[in-house]
């Protein structure tokens, strides 16, 4: 029989259970013919490749990331930086700008919360330095912004206006009055608005090709997108250029898309547009069957929804919904035949999604088909460990930040927030994966820049070191040599792949056709000059596959 393509002489790490190394394998007309020894290649005929003992995996498959949300930090304007120790030098900072620079749109400036010494800014200030323009402060982590009246008053933003969510996405407010500063998705449409107008298609062009030159370079053939929170417009836009390009045979990476909900009163309009966009989107490369949910914020504002108190404070976070609004969500998502993805910092978040499917599951029993997954997961409460395998909810990690880094002493910073107890048991993904659960990888990145925290390397291996050191290939922090005490975490290098491959495609429901390199798959494969199962642990982030094949065609 003829083969487009003949490997022969390599080291096959197949990701498939049946059958799970090989060392030769043949491919036609984009997908894998046979996989198997050399014996079984008598019965093929084509070009033939021998690889001289390398070694080769499944393509890629990073389970979280923001293709979307990327392309609004790649123009977004993040303003002047205010280097201050107190809210009177940030003012003052200000001010000296606006005056010297007059007749300006819109002013932005970005800071650390932490240098305003526990004081807020107002919009009452901020109205005094800028009256007759608008004014933005973003805080450094993206999580909340201060802005003045006028971009109050563009977005029709007053005292009345409902809180997204109570609790996690909110406008701060004193005496019933809101005061400018906004938490979580609350701010995000005013930090993106000015896109709506000025973001051009040769933008967006440009930062999704220079995406897929990273994806074709590092052997990411398949993403789960996790949308652009706030700005599902953008979002959508982006979509029906993603849309364009595949029908042009130009989209050689697939995507799996959501719809992405913030606002609890938005719960049956946000099901009735991922329908939407389940019907809009439906091209080789580009399918939306997920509504995306933010369960809950980050541990770094204390907006992550927690079981126990935050140390520091007391407090305990918020979620967007409870386990019965789950519930409803999953029954009207199982009628249409779509599935649940959903952000969970913090161990009440996930609770809450834990136990909304099994109250799903209760009510429906056999019927209950929607795919549910958990993202991020910091903190897990011990009692919820072994429920993801017990009810099929996916366990999604993002493996480069499991050695915690968060400027100097990672440990230290997050015992502050947590206690010390707490904050050595963070991530807990070797546990959660012993539990049978299904686990997989992302990278849960938001900005392109060198897409140097998108590299799956870098995940496989802090997720096999749980530390950075001085051989990690990173940004700067993490060029921090810090690990959190967890090495009871830390995960082998057969299981990083897995859930970089296989248990991806699962989670994404492409198992039939991505994953692993069987007879009948799409042929998305890797090729190293390195054995990757007993390379260095430490520096593996700085390897990269010497040649990568999309659909049985080399792309790098």
């Amino acid at each position: 029989m003829k083969a487009d393509l003949i490997i022969k002489n390599a080291r096959v790490f197949t990701a498939d259970s049946v059958n799970p190394q090989a060392t030769a394998f043949v491919v036609k007309d984009g997908k894998f013919l046979y996989v198997g020894d050399e014996a079984g290649l008598a019965a093929y005929e084509g070009e033939v490749i021998d690889l001289g003992g390398k070694f080769i995996m499944p393509g890629i498959i990073d389970s979280h990331v923001h293709v979307t949300t990327g392309i609004g930090f790649e123009y977004v304007d993040y303003g002047e930086y205010i280097d201050c120790s107190s809210k009177q030098e940030a003012l003052d900072f200000m001010a000296q700008y606006v005056n010297a620079t007059p007749g300006l749109e819109r002013y932005r400036f970005i800071l650390n919360r932490n240098n305003l010494r526990g004081e807020e800014l107002t919009k009452e200030e901020l109205d005094a330095i800028c009256p007759d323009h608008e004014l933005q402060v973003l805080e450094l982590d993206i999580h909340s912004l201060w802005v003045n009246s006028k971009i109050l008053e563009a977005h029709g933003i007053t005292d009345a206006t409902p809180d997204p969510a109570p609790g996690l996405a909110y406008f701060v407010r004193k005496n019933g009055h809101i005061t400018g500063n906004a938490f979580e998705s609350a701010g995000w449409p005013f930090l993106f608005d000015y896109l709506k107008k000025r973001l051009t298609d040769e933008q967006i062009a440009s930062a999704i090709a220079r995406w897929i030159a990273f994806c074709k370079e590092y052997g990411v053939c398949s993403v789960f997108d996790a949308g652009f929170p706030e700005n599902n417009d953008i979002h959508e836009r982006i979509y029906f250029y993603l849309r364009e390009l595949d029908r042009r045979g130009e989209l050689p990476i697939y995507i799996d898309g959501c719809y992405v909900l913030t606002n609890r009163h938005k719960m049956m309009e946000a099901i009735e547009e991922t329908k939407r966009f389940n019907r809009e989107f439906d091209t080789e490369h580009l399918k939306v069957h997920t509504l995306k949910i933010f369960m809950d914020g980050t541990l770094k504002i204390e907006t992550a929804a927690m079981v126990t108190p935050y140390v520091d404070t007391g407090t305990s976070g918020a979620t967007t919904f409870n386990a019965q609004e789950v519930a409803v969500i999953l029954k009207e998502l199982n009628k249409a035949g779509l599935d649940l993805h959903v952000h969970t910092v913090g161990e009440q978040a996930s609770r809450v999604v834990l136990d909304g499917v099994e109250l799903a599951r209760k009510e429906l029993g056999d019927d209950f088909r929607v795919k549910v997954t958990c993202a991020h997961l910091w903190v897990q409460d011990d009692a919820d460990l072994g429920r993801f395998a017990k009810l099929g909810v996916t366990a999604d990690f993002s493996p480069a930040w499991h050695s915690g880094v968060l400027g100097g002493n990672p440990y230290e910073a997050w015992s502050k927030l947590l206690g010390p107890e707490r904050a050595a048991a963070m991530f807990r993904s070797k546990t959660i994966w012993d539990t049978g659960a299904l686990v997989t990888w992302s990278s849960d990145d938001v900005a392109y820049g060198d897409f140097s925290t998108w590299n799956p390397y870098l995940g496989i291996e802090i997720g096999m070191t749980r530390f950075n050191c001085a051989k990690t290939k990173g940004p700067e922090v993490a060029k921090v040599v810090a690990e959190l005490p967890t090495p009871d975490q830390k995960m082998s290098i057969q299981e990083m792949l897995i859930g970089y491959t296989i248990n991806g495609a699962k989670q994404l429901g492409i198992e039939a056709t991505k994953g692993s390199i069987a007879a009948g798959k799409d042929a998305d494969f890797l090729v190293f000059d390195r054995d990757l199962l007993t390379a260095e642990h430490a520096g593996f982030s700085h390897i990269l596959p010497t040649d990568v094949f999309f659909a049985g065609k080399k792309v790098n």
